[in-house]
């Protein structure tokens, strides 16, 4: 490209002079005033503008040029090509943009990735989901080699290679309908205010009423402590008609089941406590130890909207109490889900519940693995 300069007493004249040396192909660069009459007696202007050395360049700068048209004193209208710098820079952040999702930035100085392009929305995904970073590491490094490069260029083979990855990683338990005669007992544990006799009251309604089995569900509690916390139960197990043990003993818990045994369901609920309070996780296991001889499942309930160090935080204390399944709540109160993924993958336990809000019996999810993948692909919980 190559810049040539034009003087005329107005700007007007100096663009007419560069316009009719140089056609209406050239791109104005500049227009200053390079001398004022102040001290020569005369304003002098100069206009700079570029011209292509090879025509066929001259056309791929076309889409960054822009036409306007100016008139001089004596009214004749000039037009001229302007170089559009905006439209160009804004096609430059774009590219920078993308670069930046594509930089891999962990924690550690152990990972040495670079995510490619096609990849750059979905590696965006995975930190905004909060998805734990080793795994992150690990699934693109896988995706990056495995992904036929054929299909890196469509976006949706891109995004189905994802979910695909992410299904084989969350561990799922399936419901499977009761036998004849068969019973099963799960115990509810976890943090204070998670939300597990609200579960509780909706695994017992949909087991009661909504699958059309006629099970028979019971429903004990172990949680005296908890202010309002018996009465709660009381009001839903009036309004389903079901039987509600309440056990302030670990001694009197073995008699309860008792009562309860033509359920074919038993739903027992506990006190929640810190996962720092070991004396108040260790009474559970004081009531777990009395019923030692029944199959009890027992189900750890823990909030979606915590992070992934306080899930695993919460599971080390209560793994004591050696849990079987996960049922994870609050999940219309996040929009992060790659925690969830991440831990119950790491931790090697299946997911058996979700629970999407407050209504009774409605907001409780069977674990689904393509429900938790759309969440995470939407950073938002979708009701069913």
């Amino acid at each position: 490209m190559n810049m040539l300069s034009f003087l005329g007493e107005t700007p007007t004249e100096a663009l007419r002079s560069a316009q009719e040396k140089c056609g209406e192909e050239a791109i104005v660069v500049s227009t200053k005033k390079v001398s004022s009459k102040i001290d020569n007696g005369k304003d002098m202007y100069e206009v700079t503008v570029a011209i292509e050395d090879d025509l066929s360049n001259n056309n791929s700068k076309k889409s960054y040029t822009k036409t306007i048209t100016t008139k001089t004193q004596s009214g004749d209208s000039v037009k001229a090509n302007v170089y559009d710098f905006k439209e160009e820079i804004n096609k430059m952040q774009d590219a920078l943009n993308q670069l930046q999702r594509s930089i891999w930035n962990p924690k550690s100085q152990l990972y040495d990735l670079t995510i490619p392009p096609e990849f750059a929305d979905m590696y965006s995904l995975f930190e905004e989901n909060e998805f734990d970073q080793e795994m992150t590491y690990t699934i693109m490094k896988k995706t990056i080699k495995q992904l036929p490069i054929a299909l890196k260029a469509n976006p949706k083979k891109v995004n189905d290679f994802f979910k695909l990855i992410l299904r084989r990683i969350i561990p799922i338990k399936h419901e499977t309908p009761l036998r004849p005669h068969q019973r099963k007992i799960m115990m509810m544990v976890g943090p204070t205010g998670v939300g597990k006799t609200t579960t509780i009251s909706k695994l017992a309604a949909r087991y009661a009423y909504k699958l059309g089995q006629n099970y028979k569900v019971g429903i004990a509690t172990l949680d005296s402590f908890r202010v309002g916390a018996i009465e709660q139960l009381q009001a839903y197990t009036n309004i389903m008609r079901l039987p509600l043990e309440v056990v302030k003993q670990p001694e009197e818990l073995s008699e309860a089941l008792l009562r309860l045994k033509d359920c074919n369901y038993i739903f027992i609920d506990t006190a929640g406590s810190s996962q720092y309070d070991i004396d108040k996780i260790e009474m559970i296991n004081e009531y777990q130890k009395k019923v030692e001889d029944l199959p009890i499942e027992k189900v750890l309930v823990l909030p979606a909207n915590v992070k992934q160090t306080d899930l695993m935080e919460i599971y080390t204390s209560y793994s004591r109490l050696n849990i079987d399944y996960l049922t994870f709540t609050k999940l219309d109160e996040t929009r992060s889900f790659g925690n969830l993924i991440s831990f119950s993958h790491k931790t090697k336990k299946s997911i058996s519940y979700f629970s999407v809000g407050q209504n009774v019996p409605d907001d409780l999810i069977v674990s689904d693995a393509t429900f938790l993948i759309d969440c995470f692909m939407n950073k938002k919980c979708t009701r069913r």
